[in-house]
């Protein structure tokens, strides 16, 4: 059997065709998901990078692995001390490892793990091709190395091949003679001048007048070596160029996708190959004010797209609806390929189901963001609550209700109005955290450490600054308002 995971960095669900986008951001990923599975409530545990794919590759959530921010002590997983063995733990029951185990030859073109520093997610693989540009690597950079392996090795079984393209991440790098495939499309109906004012006159990172950062000199500098992304959005022409921006990254690590799947039926081997597609995290554009960002616990940061075409079990569309994590995919990959789940896995297989064409998922998911805010999602029915602990200087409520099946943006907060929903997802949050604290091996919740280290890694010692960016342009109440939120830091 052979094996092809596509994994797109930053890659939102509904900018994609298949998903029901209005623009042709993904013809070749499309095509695919005529014959695959679309999964359309799949949630990461914990964003956004390095959590992420900490998780998946672990099996485990955050709050097991202690790898929860991209910075501090949160940032490794816990130290084993006294009962290491002479694999650690992460080595000795990783996804990848998992895999080996079946006789599986794994393999990676990837720069993830120099980027984040994040040398236990090597762990398992038999090959690790590094582009060698710390993540902004653009897809021509990505795709020679996979497909000189494809055509080296691509008629040998039993293989497991991690393609990672970076490029909808910003800054948005797609190079210009690649031209504007969406020059002449509409934005996405909910993005409308109204939007765009609001979020103008707001605060927070990544917010229209500051939409690289906080707004300072280094974060402003950047944008003058990146024509695709305007220094701020201060009109709605500046909006359509940043959301072209994105979705011209889509379609062009699109493109390359459709080169290696190619590759693949070149040597006659497509037809018999596993195809999957995903992400470590979405990527919030204009929702909760966050633009071209995923510093959040919410849907646009935390569903991701996961297309699987198996052959013999996938022959036509099909969408699976049901809740489940990213890792409950990875649990039941390892049970398709006939390997033994991890006994210390979070992952639920849904293994059965998925060969039966039948949903078979989780009555709900806490979601997890400790690097840019430190927050906490329940995804249940048809809504997301949000409990916030440090709002990392952005306009983030302290709790915050989403009705997703009328207002997939979540622009109308619905938790005074609904203090009964709100009960319930607080209850489910504190089910989740009983589970999670009897069944960890450690003593500690990674949040409370990046809660006591001041906060989430990237937003650090960066307030006095914006409080002041926040009075020079008109903003002051603003900047009262984190004042009074942060007395500590003043």
């Amino acid at each position: 059997m052979r094996i092809l995971y596509l994994d797109i960095d930053t890659l939102r669900a509904d900018h994609l065709g298949c998903y029901g986008y209005h623009r042709k951001t993904s013809p070749n990923i499309d095509a695919l998901a005529a014959d695959s599975v679309r999964f359309d409530a799949c949630y990461i545990s914990d964003a956004p990078c390095l959590p992420s794919r900490t998780a998946l590759w672990s099996g485990r959530c955050g709050f097991h692995t202690g790898v929860v921010n991209h910075g501090g002590a949160a940032a490794e997983p816990f130290i084993e001390g006294s009962t290491r063995g002479f694999q650690d733990l992460f080595d000795a029951t990783c996804w990848m490892r998992a895999l080996r185990s079946k006789g599986f030859r794994t393999v990676t073109v990837s720069p993830f793990g120099e980027r984040h520093s994040a040398w236990h997610w090597y762990a398992g693989f038999n090959e690790v091709y590094n582009p060698g540009h710390c993540g902004l690597e653009i897809a021509d950079e990505v795709t020679p190395i996979a497909l000189d392996w494809i055509r080296r090795n691509g008629r040998t079984d039993d293989w497991f091949l991690h393609v990672n393209y970076w490029d909808p991440h910003t800054p948005y790098r797609t190079p210009m003679q690649f031209g504007n495939p969406f020059e002449d499309e509409p934005l996405p109906e909910w993005l409308t001048e109204e939007v765009r004012l609001q979020g103008w006159h707001g605060f927070g990172w990544h917010t229209p007048q500051e939409p690289h950062g906080f707004g300072t000199p280094g974060d402003r500098e950047e944008f003058e070596d990146y024509p695709r992304m305007p220094a701020q959005l201060d009109s709605m022409e500046a909006v359509k160029r940043w959301i072209d921006g994105y979705d011209v990254g889509i379609r062009y690590a699109d493109e390359h996708v459709g080169r290696l799947l190619n590759a693949l039926a070149d040597i006659g081997v497509l037809e018999e190959t596993v195809i999957m597609v995903s992400a470590d995290h979405g990527e919030n554009q204009g929702e909760l004010n966050i633009w071209g960002d995923h510093q959040t616990a919410d849907e646009p940061t935390c569903r991701v797209p996961l297309i699987v075409r198996w052959p013999g079990i996938t022959e036509s569309a099909r969408v699976d609806g049901a809740l489940h994590y990213h890792y409950d995919w990875a649990s039941t990959l390892i049970e398709l390929v006939g390997g033994q789940v991890p006994y210390n896995w979070d992952g639920q297989p849904f293994t059965q189901a998925f060969r039966e064409g039948r949903e078979h998922g989780r009555d709900y998911l806490v979601t997890s963001q400790q690097a840019l805010s430190c927050q906490r999602g329940v995804r249940f029915d048809h809504y997301l609550c949000l409990r916030t602990y440090h709002d990392g200087y952005s306009n983030l409520d302290p709790v915050m209700l989403f009705d997703l099946a009328s207002d997939p943006h979540e622009q109308h907060n619905l938790a005074r109005e609904r203090p009964e929903i709100v009960d319930h997802a607080m209850g489910l949050l504190a089910d989740w955290q009983h589970l999670v604290m009897v069944t960890s091996q450690h003593q500690v919740d990674p949040m409370m450490t990046v809660l006591r280290e001041g906060g989430p890694f990237h937003t650090r010692g960066l307030l006095p600054f914006y409080v002041e960016r926040l009075r020079a342009t008109g903003r002051s109440h603003h900047a009262d308002t984190l004042v009074s939120r942060h007395p500590d830091e003043f």
